[in-house]
């Protein structure tokens, strides 16, 4: 256990307590904001390392609850929306202008035009504590992470141990000098022919120092599209670079596809819908279509999506967050901390997610686990992933999709309450 020291800042309970050996490429850091308590709490792992009162937004500029990361940080920054007003130690969130950062008035109420206040002297030493994406979650109520051991969460692979010699003989071997012979294991090649040599395997990927941030959501007419897209130009269609997008050349490419299949486009009457997808995933030889996608990002920039497989399609996933507290290659281990939001969707929300039970979004009973298990994520994805993994990796599960947030120069940002 690290020694602590004791600010006196009029803070949560009077206190901040941080360890001294913090700095600033701590990866396993999360910052937890309760709107309800108007408290900030810093997490290293499942042990809080500082404590901060603070003040959110007020009515009218209300400071939207979901899930961010440090975007940016400067020392000095002016508002670019009110007035040029100084935000000192400012630690951005979204580029459409939410951020913490230091305030000569916090008075414990939410009084922000949006921001997370806090006392200077607090601003000061968080600043020092984070590095750019450094989770912050953002809350009507107080969460704390808890410890998640779930097989549908990644890990790294262990080592193969090294194949055994047996049924050899053993032969002597010329010694290194005087004295006995050395025994050494020897295949008899003149008894035996020679078997096949195996094909040299692919060296596997370098273990990643930098985290990874992942969001498994439902899919959308995006990444429908891109499916589309990609299968058709495997078929020898022509439809463009696959980026989720209906220009000319996608919508040529589909009305030939449909063209040649007029029994079953007969009551089609929209561009793309589900008897496309499936009919052009069966002429593909691709089985039945995914209703999920994991996407993975790494400093901000796009990696790689997949397809995912979600069962109970009708029934909310709910929203939890995921932060990797430590990998143990060798062992094979990964200890995962998760967190679930409430998150309550909206009628029209639903409907368009052909979701008729967002039962799982609420807080009640185990609600991670009964979401990871319904997740299935292809081995050759999983292995993919496994190889990335770092210390401070994230994995959002959400039903929403990217969000109006989410875009260049972000990790996966969700917002639960506007």
């Amino acid at each position: 256990m690290f020694s602590r020291l004791v600010f006196g800042l009029g803070l949560l309970s009077a206190t901040a307590l941080v360890h001294p050996a913090l700095a600033a490429d701590a990866r396993t850091l999360q910052i937890i904001v309760s709107k309800d308590k108007q408290s900030l709490a810093v997490y290293d792992g499942t042990e809080v390392v500082a404590t901060s009162k603070v003040s959110t937004g007020k009515d009218g500029h209300t400071t939207p609850s979901g899930i961010f990361s440090v975007l940016e940080k400067q020392k000095y920054h002016e508002s670019n929306l009110y007035s040029n007003a100084p935000m000192p130690f400012m630690q951005r969130l979204t580029w459409s202008g939410i951020a913490l950062h230091e305030s000569n008035s916090v008075p414990r109420y939410p009084a922000s035009h949006g921001c997370v206040r806090m006392p200077g002297a607090f601003a000061k030493m968080l600043y020092g504590m984070t590095d750019l994406s450094v989770p912050v979650i953002i809350s009507d109520g107080e969460l704390a992470p808890q410890p998640i051991d779930h097989p549908t969460l990644f890990h790294r692979q262990a080592p193969a141990a090294m194949p055994l010699l047996s049924d050899v003989e053993l032969r002597p071997s010329m010694p290194d000098g005087l004295g006995e012979p050395v025994q050494v294991a020897m295949n008899d090649t003149a008894a035996m022919p020679m078997p096949a040599v195996p094909p040299i395997a692919a060296p596997e990927p370098e273990p990643s120092s930098e985290p990874i941030s992942m969001l498994v959501t439902r899919r959308t007419l995006r990444e429908t599209v891109i499916d589309i897209q990609t299968l058709l130009n495997q078929l020898g269609f022509s439809a463009g670079n696959p980026d989720g997008l209906l220009g000319p050349s996608t919508v040529q490419a589909i009305k030939a596809f449909k063209t040649l299949r007029p029994t079953e486009f007969a009551a089609d009457r929209n561009l793309v819908s589900d008897t496309l997808l499936r009919e052009v995933y069966t002429a593909a030889g691709k089985g039945e279509p995914p209703n999920g996608v994991i996407m993975v990002r790494q400093a901000f920039k796009p990696l790689f999506e997949a397809p995912v497989t979600i069962a109970d399609p009708g029934l909310a996933l709910g929203t939890h967050f995921f932060t990797l507290h430590a990998v143990d290659a060798k062992a094979g281990t990964a200890d995962w901390l998760g967190i679930t939001l409430e998150n309550n969707l909206s009628r029209e929300t639903m409907k368009r997610l052909g979701i008729t039970n967002q039962e799982s979004s609420i807080i009640t009973g185990k609600p991670i686990a009964r979401s990871l298990s319904r997740i299935t994520i292809p081995d050759e994805t999983r292995r993919k992933i496994d190889a990335l993994i770092a210390p401070g990796s994230t994995l959002t599960i959400s039903d929403t999709g990217l969000g109006r947030e989410t875009g260049e120069g972000t990790d996966f940002i969700t917002i639960t309450r506007g």
